[in-house]
This record gives C-alpha cells, structure tokens and sequence, in this order.
C-alpha cells in the first residue's frame, strides 16, 4: 500500500480550507509544487513538532486532466449539484482543495501563506474558510459533531482506495461544503424541538429511540444500509467557523473523506431529496449550504512522483504502463448504488454534515 497523506490524522484545535482554481497556464506551476509538499509541511511543523501540523491535498475532476497523463482514479468525477423539493446542494468550481490543520492557527497560517506564495499567480482563491474547534467538538448549534467516526482498521476500509483501483491505492475521497447557519431561527426552538430534528440529545450526546426520532432527523436520513445490512461509513472532520462583520456569516465547514464517494454522495441525496416519508433533512431548514466540491486525495507516493504532464513525450507510455484493476473488478460499493439505490452502507449515528 503506498503511503497515504495524513486524511486519519485527529481533529485538531484549527484549521484553513482553501479551494483554488488554476488559471491558464499554471499548470506547471502546480505540478512543481507538489513533490516539494512534504518537506514545506515538516519545515514549518518543526518549529511547533508537538502541535500537529498536517496537510491534505486534494485535486478536482476538471483540473486533473490538466495536471497528469494516464489514468484517472475510478471515483472522480465533479461534484452533482442536488435540487430538492426545498433545497439545493450547488455544485461549485474547485481544482485544488488544501486542507491545513494544527492545534495552533499559527502554523496553519504559516504553511497556507508558504505554499499560496509558491503557488502565486497560478491559481486563484475560491474559497477561504478558518476554522476552530468549538467547546468538545460541537457544532455552533451546540450538537457534538463526527462522535462516530470509525476507529482503527475500520477507519482504513472506508478511507483508503485499496485494490479496487490499484493506480490509485492508498489515495481518497473526499466532499467539501460550506454551510451556513440561520442562528437566529436555530436558537428560537426550545432544546427539545432541535433534538427532534437532529435526532440525538443535545447535552449528553445520545442517538434517540428509532421509536421517538422523526424520519426527516437529521441522524435518521444519514442512516443507510448495504445489501446484506453493513455498515459503511465516511472520515469527518468538521469544523465550526464565523465572522462578526456586518452581515457576518457563520456555519459548519463539511469535510468528509472515503475510499469511494458514492459513500457520502448517497448521504447527500438522503439529505436534499428526501426518502420514504421524508421529503428533506430538517436541519437544512436552517443550515444552507454554499458551497459543493468532490476532490481526489493522491497518495504521498503520488505526490512526490507524479505522471508525466498532459502532451510530454512521457504522456503516452504513462497510459500502458499504469497497473491494471484486478479482472473481474471488485467495486468498493454495490454496482446497484449506481444507479440511486441505497445499497451503500451505513452511516448510522452520523452527525454530519
């Protein structure tokens, strides 16, 4: 298995979420970059070696082509905007995503302002998001966030690409979303109405009775289910964020990582469409997303030596020389999720996005 970039590492105390678009002519630029990752990430997490300094970086569907020959990983695609009877999940531009944390906003800042200032004129920023750790890791409505992240091995399967794309193993998935919070509404709901919508109690942090939770909960519409009843489940690393400028805004910085996206996807279309009785999840009365990106997450090994660069002499030998998926393939979800089943998995107790 090659080597994976830190998508497992812990929630830590802050973090930076840059998208960026590459403007025409910096894929180069870009492609420079990328190798050099990893050392401009230990130089500035040995000044602070014990606060966690880590970096994810992930690479959308539309620049990929643009940066590398050969292959493309089987799961990438753009982000499919969901239009729900009530609300719309938009999809938005992305071709790189950044994902900077630590238990200090410095070093984030730091290690953002080091690889922007390489990166310069090349890209642009789309979206800049700083987010930070709130009480024990609750949300800004007040729910704890993410408690059913999967542990050890577990949290290896449903992470990491394995041979089902071998070119490709050891990398990931993952789908950003901004969402912003209608705090004013939010807060004028008794404790006992939000637990309803969110499906788990709001000071001990406990899953309600399937008796008493409604169908349109939030933690019921996350919860979906394989052909044989397992469980999949995503890597959350969600992060509160706000400004108390004029017309500030504040919300919820979705983050969610898994060996295949279909995972997360099919939690979405839950989310925004509805199933059975529910038409849409009752938290996104009041929590409206902005934002709707999907990225690959390479591997370490990837990064420090990429393919060759679209139209080089290297670019046709890239196409025959990378390894083949074993035949028959062995999908990492039912064939049938494909086509709008629920045959993917579980993501029971989940509190996210």
């Amino acid at each position: 298995m090659p080597q994976p970039q830190p998508v497992l590492a812990n929630l830590t105390g802050a973090a930076v979420f840059l998208v960026l678009g590459i403007e025409d002519g910096g894929e180069q630029t870009v492609r420079d970059l990328l190798p050099d990752l990893g050392g401009l990430t230990r130089s500035v997490g040995s000044r602070a070696p014990h606060d966690g300094l880590a970096l994810v970086v992930g690479i959308g569907s539309d620049a990929w082509d643009r940066l590398f020959a050969g292959p493309r990983p089987a799961g990438l695609h753009p982000f499919e905007e969901l239009a729900g009877s009530r609300h719309l999940a938009p999809a938005t531009p992305g071709d790189l995503l950044l994902h900077v944390r630590a238990e200090r906003m410095d070093l984030c800042f730091e290690l953002a302002t080091k690889i922007t200032g390489r990166l310069g004129a090349a890209v642009s920023v789309l979206d800049e998001t700083h987010g930070f750790r709130y009480f024990d890791c609750r949300d800004l409505i007040g729910f704890v966030d993410g408690t059913e992240n999967p542990v050890g091995q577990d949290a290896t399967d449903a992470v990491l690409i394995g041979e089902e794309d071998p070119a490709f193993a050891g990398g990931s998935y993952v789908i950003v979303q901004k969402y912003l919070h209608d705090m004013a509404g939010w807060n004028a709901l008794s404790t006992e109405r939000q637990e309803l919508i969110i499906g788990r109690t709001k000071l001990d942090n406990v899953e309600l009775d399937d008796a008493a939770k409604p169908a349109d909960s939030h933690v019921a519409l996350n919860t979906v289910t394989g052909p044989d009843g397992e469980g999949l489940d995503i890597w959350r690393l969600n992060m509160p964020f706000g400004s108390f400028t004029e017309g500030g805004e504040c919300g919820t910085y979705f983050i969610g990582y898994a060996r295949d996206p279909w995972v997360t996807e099919e939690m979405l279309r839950n989310m925004f469409l509805g199933r059975g009785p529910a038409t849409h999840d009752r938290l996104l009365d009041f929590s409206t997303p902005v934002t709707g990106t999907l990225f690959h997450v390479p591997s370490k090994d990837f990064l420090s030596d990429p393919p060759p660069a679209p139209g080089t002499p290297d670019a046709a030998r890239a196409r025959t020389d990378a390894p083949s998926a074993p035949q028959p393939p062995e999908p990492s979800v039912p064939s049938a999720a494909r086509d709008g089943s629920l045959h993917i998995g579980s993501l029971k107790r989940s509190l996210s996005p």
